[in-house]
């Protein structure tokens, strides 16, 4: 099966492909006569890139990082871009299946961030097969999307700071009422039962990032946990008693991993860095809290005990590492990775970036997604309760 695709000027076009083959281990992009190499062995991941005049031919073999070439040719602003197969012998017919084939409208290089929006798209995604499914596109930011107990809902937030709650059997979409928590941001997660949501959500003045709680039926108040007057607190995680939750907090113009007592709201630091530590996770034995931290220069995830001792890292590669997310089973954990070249203490929103997935004790990472994303893609905790799938946002100009 052939995919033609349209491409205007500005546009990326990502490809994933199911299985491709006897094609030759070397791909390539053609214009006339000349021929531009890039080497690889077995792609099972395919990206052509316009930016302007310039041409971006990328390839990846199954769990790698992508291999780049690029060239200058002069075209119209308007082009075709197809994808097609060669079995190199005339006489044998191959089939390729292509899957996940999306075409991408980037933002624009003046975009101003938390400003300017793109729409989004809440993609499932097999982890075993890496096959993804577009469930539904808005032409605005919704973010973070996190999956029920039950496995029927996702819970995610949108740019103007309502949650939502989405039915996956019918595609409705519908607002949570979250009571006096009216200017949530992404960071929010369900407890381990599945009956309690908790919300960070805007408040005070100066306005502050502010921890609620409350009943995931939305029946019940949204109660306060942490102060403005404290600094900005990043919700991240419960613990899996539901006792506690764990936190980004800004504190002195610090920020660290903190944690608080739900009912004395007594806060205790768990990390005490001068450098930027976010995205903490309990594992669902709670045994360990997963992390994200700059300390070593580069954004990378570590692990340590709930009372923050032992603190070790995790990964090790060159690109910056956010928002480690345990699988379910507590085996395996997810995390997004920003490209090596964006300031390591930010995530920011409409970048390149990978899924990648590894065992919780750590090892060789493996990319299973390579999409247009970032900030509010999957910031929070987002595996099907049966660990077969995970939900995330990716965007484009809708």
């Amino acid at each position: 099966m052939i995919d033609t695709l349209f491409m205007r000027k500005s546009i990326k076009i990502t490809l994933g492909i199911i299985a491709l083959l006897l094609i030759s281990a070397v791909m390539f992009f053609r214009w006339k006569s000349e021929h531009l190499v890039l080497s690889t062995y077995h792609p099972s991941h395919i990206e052509f890139q316009r930016k302007g005049n310039k041409f971006y031919f990328s390839a990846a073999s199954a769990g790698e990082s992508f291999k780049t070439v690029s060239k200058e040719i002069e075209l119209n602003d308007e082009v075709f871009a197809g994808l097609f197969i060669c079995s190199h012998n005339e006489k044998v017919v191959e089939k390729a299946i292509f899957s996940n084939v999306r075409i991408t409208v980037p933002a624009a290089d003046d975009f101003k961030p938390y400003q300017d929006y793109l729409g989004s798209q809440i993609e499932i995604m097999d982890v075993q097969t890496g096959i993804r499914k577009i469930i539904h596109s808005v032409p605005y930011s919704i973010q973070a999307p996190n999956w029920s107990k039950d496995g029927k809902y996702l819970y995610y937030n949108n740019s103007d700071g309502k949650m939502f709650r989405y039915t996956l059997a019918t595609g409705k979409e519908e607002i949570l009422n979250t009571g006096e928590a009216v200017a949530n941001n992404n960071d929010h997660a369900l407890s381990f039962d599945g009956k309690m949501i908790a919300l960070s959500s805007y408040l005070g003045d100066p306005r502050r990032s502010t921890i609620f709680t409350m009943a995931l039926d939305g029946k019940g108040e949204a109660k306060q946990i942490t102060q403005p007057a404290w600094g900005h607190s990043w919700f991240h995680s419960w613990s899996p008693d539901g006792k506690q939750l764990i936190y980004m907090g800004d504190r002195n113009n610090q920020q660290n991993i903190w944690a608080i007592d739900i009912a004395t709201k007594k806060e205790t630091q768990l990390t005490h860095t001068p450098t930027l530590d976010d995205g903490p996770e309990y594992t669902p034995d709670g045994q360990y809290i997963y992390f994200n931290s700059v300390r070593t220069g580069t954004m990378k995830i570590f692990r340590m005990k709930p009372d923050g001792s032992d603190q070790e890292q995790i990964t090790f590669d060159e690109y910056n590492d956010w928002f480690p997310h345990i699988s379910p089973d507590g085996k395996q954990l997810i995390y997004i990775a920003f490209p090596k070249e964006i300031d390591p203490t930010t995530h920011p929103f409409y970048k390149k970036v990978t899924l990648k997935t590894m065992p919780v004790s750590g090892g060789v990472p493996k990319s299973i997604a390579y999409f247009y994303g970032g900030q509010g893609s999957i910031n929070t905790p987002s595996w099907s309760p049966d660990g077969r799938f995970v939900a995330f946002i990716s965007n484009t100009k809708l």
